[in-house]
């Protein structure tokens, strides 16, 4: 937080300096995929137009549209592409049907929590291969926070075996969404907005959203009893995706308080959803007597894993350059793994004792 404050002070002095030269307003439009009532990031856009105001002395404004006016929640990358918007707020695995490799700047399933994803982004070769795959969209991509790892899903019936997933009609996007396809499950992209009715209606029989504090918000718990812990989606990563052509032509002052904003609300959502998560599991006992938390039965995950490692593995001989993230991923997972294991699992495996 130290760090972050005085980087926020540099920001505001050099707008100062180079608002007493250049006083021209730029202005940026911005589509975001979740309507304002999502928690967090419904509001996460709206925070960074009033930090980029701030810490611009209003030489930078950003518009936000929200899904009600631009109606295309999962078309906001293209809308950028294009240059019908500047910013797009979303998570980058929603694409995968225009680029398969875009799913490794979100989270994969069996990947990397989200210290480690954010060290390997940081620090083991992410970013520049971040780099590499948007700028062949003409975009540059952000990191702007993270809702942690998600839940496996509410479901209607219990899952006891394989037997009880095929045929299943289960909204889960993604990769996670073609693991479980693999296994006879009829995965579907239903848009945010008419989850619960199409759970509600029996359109889907089982949808896997974000978390607790998101998911209660839904109302998911009215409609199935069987809450299942994640292993689809470990990180969960954000993100503010740019058309490159915009930003490049923005002064370099505005440029770097618009990276500093972007990551000062990438962190706030972080540690809202951790906290919010926390408050909201704290009492699901007594407030949702009907909801039973559950784990997936040990042959169903450890044919998830299979189909997941046969997915990236048939995606690897199709793409050089999804095999060179994959790759990348593997060998940074197996250096910081063992750390991971040693150091937090094993703090908390001792509490046990």
């Amino acid at each position: 937080m130290r760090l972050l404050s005085s980087l926020i002070a540099l920001c505001l002095s050099f707008a100062t300096f180079a608002n007493a030269t250049d006083d021209k307003v730029y202005t940026l439009t911005l589509a975001t995929t979740w309507a304002e009532q999502v928690p967090f990031l419904g509001s996460a856009p709206a925070t960074l137009a009033q930090t980029v105001d701030q810490m611009s002395n209003g030489r930078l404004k950003i518009k936000v549209d929200s899904p009600n006016k631009h109606k295309a929640p999962f078309g906001v990358m293209d809308m950028v592409k294009t240059g019908q918007y500047d910013l797009a707020y979303t998570a980058s695995y929603y694409y995968k049907g225009k680029d398969y490799k875009l799913v490794f700047f979100t989270t994969v399933p069996f990947g990397m929590l989200v210290s480690e994803q954010y060290a390997w982004y940081n620090h083991g070769g992410g970013k520049e291969l971040a780099a590499k795959v948007y700028g062949e969209h003409g975009l540059t991509s952000y990191p702007m926070g993270t809702t942690g790892i998600q839940m496996g899903g509410w479901f209607k019936k219990e899952i006891k075996s394989l037997e009880d997933l095929k045929g299943l009609k289960f909204r889960i996007p993604g990769q996670g969404g073609e693991v479980m396809a693999k296994l006879g499950v009829n995965a579907m992209s239903t848009p945010p907005g008419e989850l619960y009715t199409a759970l509600e209606r029996g359109t889907i029989d089982a949808v896997e959203w974000i978390s607790p504090v998101f998911d209660f918000a839904m109302g998911f718990h009215k409609l199935a009893n069987y809450y299942y812990t994640g292993w689809q989606e470990p990180a969960s990563e954000i993100q503010l995706l740019a058309n490159k052509k915009k930003i490049d032509a923005l002064p370099a002052d505005l440029k770097a308080i618009l990276e500093v904003a972007i990551n000062h609300v990438g962190t706030q959502l972080m540690t809202q959803a951790t906290h919010a998560n926390a408050n909201a599991w704290e009492n699901i006992a007594k407030d949702f007597p009907n909801v039973k938390v559950q784990q997936f039965p040990a042959d169903v995950m450890a044919a998830l894993k299979k189909s997941a490692r046969e997915i990236e593995e048939e995606q690897a001989a199709k793409d050089p350059i999804f095999k060179e993230i994959l790759e990348s991923q593997r060998a940074y997972l197996a250096k910081v793994r063992p750390w991971t294991l040693i150091g937090e699992y094993g703090y908390l495996k001792q509490l046990e004792k």
